[in-house]
């Protein structure tokens, strides 16, 4: 990879070009900057005109989104026509180069088949009409069109050939949701781009315009559902007030097909009307819901349902009662039913005793719940078995819950990632997780066909992130991190979509699709989390953030109440080795996979050599497959992942030509914030480990800068995006 990274480095120098307008990161990969050479011109001859017979509000967004878009690109604003005028393909003389926007409804007779696309899915196709050339862009629904239309405006932004083309495509996830951590009072929990986008204080009265940005940005790339507030919820998000509010916001995000959901909290009958008790199978409970879902109903009539984080992390839940989670849903489920509403019930359940093995919890606690759920209930399982780190194994209760649908929850937001100013590209993570096999029906039983409902025919289906939005003027906390949004949103889409070919179309739309850009920034993005991974957390170790704020390395605490609530928990180094044992000597948590799969992680010689010390508590001198020791190899990978970064750098100050000033700064000034952060998580996890290992580092490796005390002092005590 270093030596790929270079060559960029070499191309990217070689040739200058002139440095793009100011670009401040507000319009995402959204500003269809006019692109070099020929293309400009192929788009104006491709998007003359556009016409649009539709009158609704979505078919009319999908039109000018076009126009927008196409004027932006091309420097030339396209003809607008609803085809009242003898320009309609089904009759008299249609301007060539025109885009026709159709559904059946304000198009019979349409020259293309629409089954399969549902009401979000949509068709793109090169036709003659009349002797001219007509793009089609053909969708059962007003929603279908106006996905249409921003998929026909990526192919224009990214140097895609216009000619010919018939494309196909719809969302393979039912659900493709955003959920946002944010607090009533404006902060936002691990969120590291400023204070929440929803103004609750001045809602219903003020929408301001970021809310239909937002839409957009949202709609571009297939997301149809936002969870407004935090999963931590409070009860207010349930009065009449706050009702109100989400429902200003429904009315701005339903003409870009985006449904709003509410968490919600277990205690809010009790604490909001004074019931004596918030048990799931007491008669009053279930009515208070039902009542309080009829009246969400009749302010938002498109209101999407619920998300439930309960017994987990000090949240009440039904278990408070004896009651299982099952119990808690289909109570919820009930009452929402009659409005079309869903429940989104987590499996997060970090719950207050101290188990053997904290990876082990969720499985234990739902897996015998399999089939109890109401058919409007999905089971919201994190991608990993713990939280969200740098690299997981993917969770074993995917392919465990055949009959249940389990909707994956990823983390766009970089809790521990490196927060806002890591440049670490989350596409290939998501990637990884989507293909890991379960072996569930045999081979090519992937966490993807689990989750789209292909292997168990499940119809319910979903994918939500945990998002990365802030006020912040780029939305997101660095340009690089709207990268993550976009690859969340393209691969709820469809989850077998390449990450690099993802990470090139948001190049090419941020940026430039000029390949001396998208070639070098490609390089750098494809290889950042497995950087991150070899400073952070390398060869399966997990967890050894700070506690609390989870920012920068701290792998020595071990005197915290809980077990599970300190890094050395999660690593056990002794004087012997290193890693958690998970199998049948250990705490056995590979017994809840697949046993085709368990056999392979049973033995560390035929476990991924990523994942060693997540399920295997190894010697320092055992050998790995490079035939260096398990000491030497963990040191080698910590200086890999800063030499990453410091290659990133290069690369970076290479493109100063190619890249508007503000944004070529803000990310030369993140990518130094890293590389000296990614240096201290080496050099402090080194002085940790060689401290219990007692073993001299191999050559060439560099001492850390500090000894062990010096890193054990640092305080955080105002990280952001813990309140």
């Amino acid at each position: 990879m270093f030596a790929r990274l270079f060559c960029w480095t070499i191309a990217a120098v070689m040739t200058a070009a002139a440095p793009a307008m100011a670009e401040d990161g507000y319009a995402l990969w959204l500003h269809h900057a006019r692109p070099n050479g020929g293309s400009a011109e192929a788009i104006a001859r491709h998007a003359a005109a556009v016409m649009a017979p539709g009158s609704g509000a979505t078919a009319l967004i999908a039109r000018d989104e076009l126009v927008r878009g196409l004027t932006s690109a091309s420097g030339i604003a396209p003809v607008v026509t609803d085809g009242s005028q003898g320009a309609s393909p089904q009759g008299g003389s249609p301007q060539a180069g025109a885009i026709w926007l159709a559904t059946p409804a304000s198009a019979p007779g349409l020259p293309v088949k629409l089954d399969g696309l549902g009401d979000e899915g949509y068709a793109i196709r090169s036709l003659i009409r009349n002797g001219q050339p007509v793009t089609l862009i053909a969708a059962n629904s007003d929603i279908g069109l106006l996905h249409g239309a921003y998929a026909y405006l990526r192919l224009a932004d990214t140097g895609a050939s216009l000619d010919r083309l018939d494309i196909r495509s719809a969302p393979r996830m039912k659900l493709r949701l955003l959920n946002h951590w944010d607090n009533l009072d404006g902060t936002v929990e691990r969120g590291y781009a400023g204070q929440s986008i929803w103004d609750w204080w001045r809602l219903p009265d003020w929408k301001g315009p970021r809310y239909t940005d937002y839409a957009r940005a949202n709609a571009s790339i297939g997301i149809n559902g936002t969870v407004l507030n935090n999963v931590n919820a409070r009860s207010d998000s349930l009065t009449a007030p706050y009702i109100a509010k989400a429902a200003a916001l429904a009315d701005l995000f339903r003409p870009y097909g985006i449904k709003v959901y509410l968490s919600v909290k277990w205690t809010a009958p009790m604490e909001l009307s004074g019931l004596k008790s918030a048990d799931p199978l007491d008669p009053q409970v279930a009515a208070w819901w039902k009542a309080k879902a009829d009246e969400i109903y009749r302010a938002i009539p498109d209101f999407g349902g619920f998300l439930v984080k309960a017994n987990s992390e000090g949240q009440p839940g039904p278990q408070d009662y004896g009651r299982t989670h099952a119990d808690g849903a289909n109570m919820l489920a009930a009452a929402v039913k009659p409005h079309g509403g869903i429940v989104m019930w987590r499996a997060f359940v970090y719950a207050h005793d101290n188990p053997d093995d904290r990876a082990k919890q969720a499985y234990s606690d739902f897996k015998p719940l399999d089939g109890q759920f109401a058919d409007n209930v999905l089971v919201q399982v994190k991608n990993g078995p713990i939280d969200f780190q740098p690299r997981e194994p993917f969770h074993p209760l995917f392919g465990a819950m055949p009959r249940t649908p389990l909707m994956m929850e990823f983390q766009i937001t970089k809790e521990y990632l490196g927060q806002s100013t890591h440049l670490t590209y989350l596409g290939p993570l998501f990637e990884e997780v989507l293909k890991s096999d379960t072996f569930a029906r045999g081979k090519g039983s992937t966490v993807a066909r689990v989750i789209d409902g292909s292997l168990e025919g499940h119809k319910l289906t979903g994918m939500a992130g945990v998002a990365n939005i802030g006020a912040d003027r780029d939305w997101s906390g660095s340009i690089f991190n709207q990268a993550d949004w976009y690859a969340f949103g393209r691969l709820a889409w469809d989850p077998d979509l390449p990450a690099e070919a993802i990470a090139r179309e948001w190049v090419a739309q941020t940026f430039s699709p000029d390949p001396r850009v998208t070639g070098p920034v490609v390089a750098m993005m494809m290889g950042s989390r497995e950087a991150a991974v070899d400073y952070m957390t390398p060869l399966g170790l997990a967890h050894l953030m700070g506690t609390g704020h989870h920012y920068g390395p701290a792998p020595w605490i071990s005197d915290l109440a809980r077990p599970e609530w300190n890094p050395a928990y999660y690593h056990k180094a002794d004087a012997q080795g290193i890693g958690f044992d998970r199998t049948r000597t250990g705490s056995n948590a590979i017994g809840q996979y697949a046993p085709r799969l368990a056999k392979i992680l049973a033995d560390p010689r035929t476990t991924p050599e990523r994942d060693l010390l997540w399920f295997h508590h190894v010697g320092w001198d055992a050998k790995l497959k490079s035939g260096e020791t398990l000491w030497d190899g963990l040191v080698h990978h910590y200086d890999d992942g800063v030499a990453y970064v410091a290659n990133m750098q290069t690369i970076w100050d290479s493109l100063r030509p190619y890249i508007d000033s503000e944004r070529f700064t803000q990310t030369q000034v993140f990518l130094g914030i890293q590389r000296r952060e990614a240096q201290w998580w080496r050099d402090a996890s080194i002085a940790y480990f060689q401290s219990i290992a007692r073993r001299p580092l191999p050559p060439g490796a560099s001492a850390p800068e500090h000894d062990l005390d010096w890193y054990k002092a640092r305080r955080f005590p105002y990280a952001p995006g813990h309140p």
